[in-house]
């Protein structure tokens, strides 16, 4: 059974928090380690590799665009005047 676009979207943002927390990491480590230098920060701040694909976003946003509007549309209210 193929997962769910909901399960794929949650997966793809877990995926992206844990590159986060490997990035912040990473920097604690550079710094503690007193190698503060310019290319290596460029290196781990320019991660070649997109957590998230262009395809997986293009999935989520179509499956969102089909799920029921949060709150129905508001409609004025007439007054008598």
């Amino acid at each position: 059974m193929s997962a769910m676009p909901k399960d794929r979207l949650i997966a793809a943002l877990g995926a992206q928090l844990r590159a986060e927390r490997e990035t912040r990491e990473a920097l604690r480590e550079i710094i503690a380690n007193g190698q503060l230098d310019r290319d290596v920060l460029l290196a781990v701040l320019s991660d070649p590799v997109p957590v998230v694909t262009r395809d997986e976003l293009a999935r989520a946003e179509a499956w969102l665009r089909e799920l029921p509007p949060a709150l129905p549309p508001r409609r004025p209210s007439l007054r008598a005047a």
